[in-house]
């Protein structure tokens, strides 16, 4: 792999680890502090695993591809985007299908940080864009 690729997906990792831990302490503490008796159905690490998870592959393939010599990158990214919402539909597939009275409370702990990865993952992506 090339040195370049190895330093911007490093730095990337740990703005993306460092930024999503702090999130996740301060919703996790914002929930425990102002809903301590509520459940959720589905965990907040799960949510934010699935974040960081995805933003780390778009990432990952999008650097990839630059570091390759496509420097079109905005193609693929839309295409991963289009997929990421595919596999969010699936990931709140339980909260969907569940009986749960209350989803709002599932749904916007999904898609706040939803969102909060989604501006980090545009603004990471963004140099790439204005490389070319």
């Amino acid at each position: 792999m090339d040195q370049s690729f190895r330093k911007r997906q490093l730095l990337f990792m740990v703005q993306l680890l460092v930024g999503a831990a702090i999130l996740y302490l301060l919703h996790a503490y914002l929930l425990k502090s102002l809903l301590p008796t509520k459940e959720f159905i589905i965990p907040l690490w799960n949510t934010y695993m699935f974040h960081a998870i995805s933003v780390l592959v778009v990432y990952s393939i999008i650097n990839f591809r630059f570091t390759n010599g496509k420097t079109q990158v905005f193609n693929p990214f839309i295409l991963l985007m289009v997929l990421k919402m595919f596999l969010v539909v699936i990931f709140l597939l339980p909260l969907f299908l569940s009986n749960a009275p209350d989803k709002i409370g599932d749904a916007v702990n999904f898609f706040i940080p939803y969102f909060i990865f989604l501006a980090f993952e545009v603004y990471s992506i963004n140099q790439f864009l204005s490389r070319k």
